[in-house]
This record gives C-alpha cells, sequence and structure tokens, in this order.
C-alpha cells in the first residue's frame, strides 16, 4: 500500500468515527483530496485508493492535471480557490464544482460560459460566517440575497455553502463556528432552495464539521503530505 493510499484509508477511518460519534451515517460526508501544488502522479495513486472527488486552487494548474489525467474515467474536479473573472471561462468549460462563488458577478459569467452540451455547473456560495478579515466570502447578511439570485441561473445549479473560519482554540470553539455555518444552511433551504452541501471542516477540524453538520470536508496534506510550494 502507497503512502496515500494509507493516509487516505488513516482519513476514512476519522471520518467514520466522527460521522458516528456525531449520529450520522459516513456515507453522508464527501471527502475532497485537495491536490493543489501536486502532481498528476500523486492524484493518480489516489484514485488508485478510490479517491474520485479532488480539490484544485490553481486553474491552470487544474488543466495541466486534468489533460495529464484524461485517461482516468470518473474524476470530478473541484475549483476551491478564489475566482477572478479573466478565469471563469476554463472553469465554466473544465470544472465539475465552484465552491467560492462570492459575488453575483462571477456567477454570471461562469452561466453563461457552461457549454451547453454539459450539465449545470455544481456551485456553493462561500461565507464569511465568522467575519474573519483575511478570509473571503459574502457576510452572512448577504447570503440570502446572493444565493437566491445564483438559484435562478440557467447554466449552475447551486448546491450549498462553504466556509473556511479562522482557526479555532479547541473542538467546542470549532463547533461553534461550524454550527453557524449549518444555520444558515437551514435557513436557506427553510427558504425553499433546496440545497445539499455544506462544504466545511479539512485536517484540522474535520471531526468539529462534521459534528456540526458538514456534508462535504476538504483535505490535502493529511493524504499527500506537506505541501510543495506554489509556482
Amino acid at each position: 500500500m502507497t503512502m496515500i493510499a494509507e493516509n487516505l484509508k488513516h482519513l476514512r477511518d476519522r471520518i467514520t468515527t466522527a460521522c458516528l460519534s456525531a449520529g450520522r451515517r459516513p456515507e453522508d460526508v464527501t471527502l475532497l483530496a485537495v491536490s493543489k501544488t501536486f502532481g498528476p502522479q500523486a492524484v493518480r495513486a489516489a484514485c488508485a485508493a478510490g479517491q474520485r472527488a479532488f480539490g484544485e486552487n490553481y486553474v491552470q494548474e487544474a488543466l495541466d492535471k486534468m489533460a495529464a489525467l484524461d485517461d482516468l474515467p470518473g474524476i470530478e474536479w473541484h475549483c476551491i480557490g478564489p475566482l477572478q473573472s479573466n478565469k471563469t471561462r476554463p472553469v465554466a468549460e473544465s470544472f465539475h464544482w465552484v465552491h467560492t462563488i462570492d459575488r453575483l458577478k462571477i456567477a454570471e459569467r461562469l452561466s453563461a460560459q457552461r457549454p451547453a452540451g454539459l450539465p449545470p455547473l455544481n456551485v456553493c456560495i462561500q461565507v464569511n460566517v465568522d467575519a474573519g478579515a483575511n478570509k473571503s466570502g459574502v457576510p452572512v447578511a448577504q447570503a440570502f440575497a446572493l444565493a437566491r439570485a445564483v438559484a435562478l441561473l440557467p447554466g449552475l445549479r447551486l448546491r450549498g455553502i462553504m466556509s473556511i473560519p479562522e482557526p479555532a482554540p479547541d473542538f467546542e470553539a470549532a463547533c461553534a463556528v461550524h454550527t453557524r455555518a449549518r444555520a444558515l444552511f437551514d435557513q436557506l433551504n427553510a427558504d425553499g432552495l433546496g440545497l445539499d452541501t455544506l462544504s466545511a471542516g479539512m485536517s484540522a477540524d474535520l471531526e468539529a464539521a462534521i459534528a456540526a453538520g458538514s456534508t462535504l470536508v476538504r483535505v490535502g496534506a493529511a493524504i499527500f503530505g506537506e505541501r510543495a510550494a506554489a509556482g
């Protein structure tokens, strides 16, 4: 078994334990392997161990990996980095998911640029749930209007919300901030949006995120090892 396969097994065990502790089904939480800065061979090794969903921050790096791995069926590519207007077209054309919608302009461009032959692009609204000064995301108070507008765009399918809160000092504090994201998720669903994805939790806080209701956790270094410097 490769190091990546061993890491994935350990991580899946963590997710299973966290779900059972929270009274949830392990199959209700998706593991997104954050493969940014790791090469195609690392993704290939993760695929051999059964992983299929991968998160990328940098568009050109992701496109290069997609080309190198086009022989592998069933890979699902998620854009989880900040998205500028000049990068929306390749994302609309090549990715399956975007987690970082925080402006209507970006959503409108992705919708217009999504090729007609592809299914709608799955998207999440990124919300700054704890008002972190250095975090992207729409403020909670503006999330409702943005979500309603995005839900109407024909080239997109609004699936949920994504959050990256500031690091918390302990499990209880992490649970509290993730619970804010869950509360917003529930409020948006009460508004009739039919969301199914709460993208929250990373390696250090995935147990707290799962306890609060996360349906998708984003993990990189715990799978692939220490991250190489971005070019």
